[in-house]
């Protein structure tokens, strides 16, 4: 695990020394070496954190041809397999890592063997002779991959030559001339998702390289060529057996775990208590045999989190860490979470992943994650949501839209409200937190435009309600949410995080399930709880989804004025949004009027980062 960095435009002068300023930003990302490439018309560099092939893994490393060079920053699981594949076809290897394997693979098959890898990545190779640079990220987005354009006034909006790149957005803040300007498309939308949906940034002239997708540049003209290579579909398979399927679906995860379990240091497990991460810790279990894995948890002073998880570990007999976290400890840490996310990510359960993980880094190099079981195998609870509004399906919309008139709030009303609309209409993810007409009354800036998901609906069709919200979620909140604090705060304690749930041989199986083998009698991902049903315990195995949940609506107080005032003394703030709205949220929540705890924190986070990085308070 690595991070990767580089400067792409001939004309800046001393690239190296600015190259290296960029590559010690992101030092967290790989404290064991770093490594670097100049010529005269690039400067390219990487941080490593050093997983497999210890002591000949030092990149860049080059084809044996020395035409071309690789700076990789991930995880192949199955090098291994293609490592053989090569050798019988004369590749010649000099160490035995799998950034090796790509740079060979890519010799023999360009772009085409990107759909070989099983994995996790963001890489840039570089030819030497024809002065092109090709970059290619994830599947599904684990990994990130920002680029920065050029931002004169004689190039065309949107259309500028690609200058930059980085694994994270504040390496460009050494780049020579950049500028911190505020996006405020990115906020304005950031104010209904909790997350920035697009693939511009919070910070203009900055964008991120989408998941599936590779990007190819001529260094020496500017053209820039971006593809999709891969996108993940629902293709349910109707007629597959109950039982069969549950075998495979325990064989692929089993197999996917054993792949990811890979490495030349240590490995251990996150372990929340619920159904995906004792599916991992269990598994691995099984893979290691009588040796004992190393499970972490993190607990909040007002939850019972660490009683199911300690629970589930005794179960499993492993080696298990429990951490506890108070408010004064957690809002303390907030900015520099901040800094290390580049973007403001206002899920409260980030920040225990990014305390679980310092303590986690104390024991182990690497550790296994559950992310992915839910959007695949369809675990929230409000996918149920459409099979409950069938219920009511009887009445005539007539009578629906009659109640919904009714001027007050009642119990029941959001069920019917969501009922009468169309999905489209009202489901954007996961997780919404402004809704439009809170938004207008908040928004006080220049005019905006909301992230239209029209495109995702119009993919996902002919798929049942369930599934198209799988869908906006995959192509959303898996990757602006999920795997942002995913990578972001465990990399931040130099700790890999690795996913099994999204390898893509667990991915090809899960798009063939049909909806009664993901949801049956109230109970989400029933045929995955099925298949470890003998191996997992049962008050386990029938636990709601838990996460890392985070008492923050307990937390904001009446006494956190220290809290309420970093968002209403906040510049951008102030210029942008109304602030007697703000603070009627505030005192609405403290005394207890309204659970407005989403709306203050998503407020919080916006006010640190631009406190962060606007404001230049970086320094931790």
């Amino acid at each position: 695990m690595c991070g990767i960095a580089g400067i792409i435009d001939p004309k800046i002068e001393d690239k190296g020394v600015a190259m290296r300023e960029m590559v010690s930003r992101i030092f967290h990302r790989g404290p064991d070496e770093d490594g670097f490439f100049v010529d005269e018309n690039v400067a390219l560099g990487m941080r490593r954190l050093s997983i497999i092939d210890l002591s000949t893994g030092k990149q860049p490393i080059t084809s044996s041809s020395e035409k071309l060079l690789i700076f990789f920053n991930g995880e192949i699981y199955n090098y291994k397999e293609l490592h053989e594949e090569l050798v019988a076809q004369g590749c010649v290897f000099k160490t035995h890592t799998d950034t090796e394997v790509i740079l060979h693979m890519f010799e023999l098959h360009g772009e085409k063997m990107l759909t070989r890898l099983r994995g996790m990545f963001a890489f840039c190779i570089y030819n030497i002779e024809t002065k092109t640079i090709f970059f290619a990220r994830d599947f599904f987005g684990i990994k990130p991959l920002y680029y920065l354009k050029d931002a004169s006034p004689d190039t065309a909006d949107g259309q500028g030559k690609i200058l930059a790149f980085s694994s994270e957005i504040k390496s460009f803040l050494s780049f020579p001339g950049f500028k911190s300007d505020v996006n405020d498309n990115a906020v304005y939308n950031y104010l209904q998702f909790q997350y920035n949906p697009l693939d511009e940034t919070f910070f203009k002239n900055v964008y991120k390289l989408p998941p599936g997708h590779y990007m190819r540049i001529n260094v020496e003209n500017g053209d820039v060529e971006i593809k999709k290579y891969w996108e993940f579909d629902f293709s349910p398979r109707p007629g597959l057996g109950e039982k069969e399927t549950a075998q495979e679906i325990y064989n692929v995860i089993q197999d996917s775990v054993a792949h990811h379990m890979i490495a030349d240091v240590p490995v251990g497990s996150f372990l929340s208590g619920g159904v995906d991460s004792s599916i991992i810790a269990t598994t691995m279990q099984k893979v290691r045999g009588d040796k004992k894995i190393k499970t972490f948890t993190v607990g909040f002073d007002t939850l019972t989190e660490g009683k199911e998880s300690k629970e589930t570990s005794d179960f499993l007999d492993t080696d298990h860490t429990e951490i506890k976290i108070g408010p004064d400890e957690y809002f303390s840490v907030l900015p520099k979470a901040v800094w290390h996310f580049d973007e403001p990510v206002a899920d409260p359960s980030a920040i225990g992943l990014y305390f679980v993980a310092r303590e986690a880094h104390k024991h182990v190099t690497v550790v296994l994650s559950g992310e992915g079981a839910d959007e695949l195998f369809g675990g929230y609870n409000i996918y149920l949501a459409p099979f409950a509004y069938q219920k009511i399906s009887w009445l005539p919309k007539i009578i629906l839209g009659i109640i919904l008139k009714i001027t007050f709030e009642f119990w029941g009303k959001n069920f019917i409200r969501r009922a009468y609309y169309k999905l489209s209409d009202w489901y954007i993810g996961n997780a919404s937190v402004f809704k439009n007409d809170e938004r207008d009354l908040l928004w006080k800036g220049d005019r905006q435009e909301s992230f239209s998901l029209f495109s995702l609906y119009e993919h996902a069709k002919n798929l049942n309600d369930s599934e198209k919200m799988q869908y906006i979620d995959i192509h959303t909140w898996l990757i602006g949410d999920i795997l942002a604090k995913a990578d972001k705060m465990t990399m931040a304690n130099s700790l890999e995080l690795r996913v099994p749930f999204l390898d893509t041989e667990v991915a090809k199986l899960a798009a063939t399930l049909p909806q009664e083998f993901k949801w049956r009698g109230g109970v989400t991902k029933y045929l995955l709880r099925e298949a470890f049903k003998d191996i997992i315990p049962e008050s386990t195995r029938n636990r709601k989804k838990l996460g890392f949940p985070t008492p923050v609506r307990d937390w904001l107080t009446a006494d956190r004025q220290d809290v309420y005032d970093i968002i209403l003394k906040n510049q951008y703030i102030l210029s942008h949004m109304n602030i007697d709205y703000i603070q009627k949220l505030i005192t609405d929540h403290f005394q207890k009027r309204a659970d407005n705890s989403r709306k203050i924190y998503l407020l919080l986070m916006l006010a640190l980062w631009y406190n962060v990085f606007i404001g230049n308070n970086f320094k931790f």
